[in-house]
C-alpha cells in the first residue's frame, strides 16, 4: 500500500492509534483520574471525538485558535493551558468561545487575572504552577496569592495546573513526576489556606503518565496518541505503539547510506541533544537519520545490514510528532495495510 502513496506523506495506523487511545483511557480510569488529553499533538477533530467517546472529560488546547477549531468540531469542554493575555481582539474571541463551550483558561499572575476579569467576568481559571520546567507558572507557595487576586477580580478559580516538561530527558521521568506531585500538593495547600478550593489539580505528560499519582485529579498527556522517536528513546513507548509515520521514498543510495525524500519541512527539525538522530525508521530500528535538510533525510544503516533499494518506500518515525502533524495538511489513515480514510489536520497553523 505504501508504494501507492505520493511521498512524503503522513500516515496513521488506525488500529495502533485506537489501542493507544484505549490504553490511556483505561490507565487514567484505573487511577481514578479525569483524562483531558492535549490536542496540540494531533490537531484533528476525528481523533478528539474518539478520545471523548472513550471517556475523556474534555480537551486541552494550546491556543485560542485551536479552541475555536475544536469548538467548531463539536467539542464542548476546553482548557487553554497557558496564561492567556486578553488583548482586545483576543478578548472578543474568548467571549465568543465562552458562549458556546465550557471554557477554562490558565493564569499565573494577578495582572493577567485582572485583565481577564475585565473582559470576561466569571470565567473559570486554573492557576499555573511551575513544577520544575521553568517556563510559565508561579512558585507553588505563590499560588494562593494569585488565586485570591483572581477570585477578587471576578474570576472563578477552579484549581491549579502544571506541566512536568523537565521529564523530557533520559532518566528524568521519575524525578519530574515527583516534582509535579510535590508542587501541586504545596500549591493546593497555599490555595486552601486562603479559604479557596483547589478541586482541580491538573498535570501530567506522556513521559510521566505511567508514574502519575498522588495529588493529581486530572491528566493531560498528548503524544501518547501517536508515539514518536523521542518517546521510543525515553522508553515511554514501544515500537508497537508507534501509530504515526511518514512514508518516504529512497531516492539515492551509496554503500550503507540512503537518501529519503522527507526532510525537515515534513518531519520537523526538533532534535534533543540526547537523541540519536533526526528520527527513526519503523522497519529498520538500527538505522540512524544522521542529517536532515529541508527536503531530504540522510540515513545510515549498520555495516552488513540490508540496504533498501531505490524506489522503496520506508516508514519514518519523527522525533517530535507534534511538529510533524503541524506541517501536514492531512493524515492518511490506514488499517491492515489499506487506506481507509483521510483526516484533515484541522488545527494546523492555529497559533494565535
Amino acid at each position: 500500500m505504501l508504494a501507492d502513496l505520493p511521498t512524503p506523506c503522513v500516515t496513521v495506523d488506525a488500529d495502533v492509534l485506537d489501542r493507544n487511545l484505549r490504553a490511556m483511557a483505561a490507565h487514567t480510569a484505573g487511577l481514578g483520574l479525569a483524562l483531558r488529553p492535549h490536542a496540540k499533538t494531533h490537531k484533528c477533530v476525528e481523533i478528539a471525538r474518539r478520545q471523548v467517546e472513550l471517556g475523556a472529560t474534555g480537551l486541552t488546547v494550546a491556543t485560542v485558535s485551536e479552541a475555536e477549531i475544536f469548538a467548531d468540531g463539536g467539542l464542548s469542554d476546553l482548557f487553554i493551558a497557558y496564561p492567556v493575555w486578553p488583548s482586545p481582539q483576543r478578548a472578543a474571541r474568548l467571549r465568543a468561545l465562552a458562549d458556546r463551550v465550557a471554557l477554562r483558561v490558565g493564569v499565573d499572575s494577578a495582572q493577567s487575572a485582572q485583565a481577564l476579569a475585565r473582559v470576561l467576568p466569571g470565567l473559570e481559571v486554573l492557576i499555573e504552577v511551575d513544577s520544575g520546567h521553568h517556563r510559565s507558572g508561579v512558585a507553588p507557595e505563590a499560588a494562593g496569592g494569585v488565586a485570591v487576586a483572581a477570585q477578587r477580580a471576578g474570576l472563578s478559580v477552579r484549581g491549579i495546573f502544571t506541566f512536568p516538561g523537565h521529564g523530557y530527558g533520559p532518566g528524568r521521568q521519575k524525578q519530574a513526576a515527583d516534582d509535579e506531585a510535590a508542587a501541586l500538593e504545596a500549591a493546593a495547600g497555599a490555595v486552601t489556606a486562603e479559604g479557596l478550593e483547589a478541586a482541580v489539580r491538573s498535570g501530567g505528560s506522556t513521559p510521566t503518565a505511567a508514574l502519575t499519582g498522588g495529588t493529581l485529579t486530572e491528566l493531560r498527556p498528548g503524544v501518547y496518541v501517536f508515539g514518536d522517536a523521542q518517546q521510543l528513546e525515553l522508553g515511554t513507548c514501544t515500537w508497537d505503539e508507534i501509530a504515526l509515520s511518514v512514508a518516504s521514498t529512497v531516492v539515492s543510495r551509496s554503500g550503507q547510506k540512503i537518501i529519503l525524500d522527507a526532510g525537515s519541512k515534513v518531519l520537523g527539525a526538533d532534535q534533543q541533544v540526547w537523541a540519536t538522530g533526526g528520527g527513526r525508521l519503523l522497519d529498520h530500528p538500527d538505522a540512524r537519520i544522521t542529517a536532515l535538510s529541508e527536503h531530504h533525510a540522510t540515513v545510515v544503516l549498520p555495516d552488513g545490514a540490508p540496504v533498501p533499494h531505490l524506489g522503496e518506500v520506508l516508514r519514518v518515525v519523527p522525533n517530535h510528532v507534534c511538529a510533524t502533524v503541524n506541517l501536514a495538511d492531512e493524515l492518511i489513515v490506514v488499517s491492515g495495510g489499506t487506506e481507509v480514510d483521510r483526516w484533515p489536520v484541522a488545527a494546523r497553523g492555529a497559533n494565535t
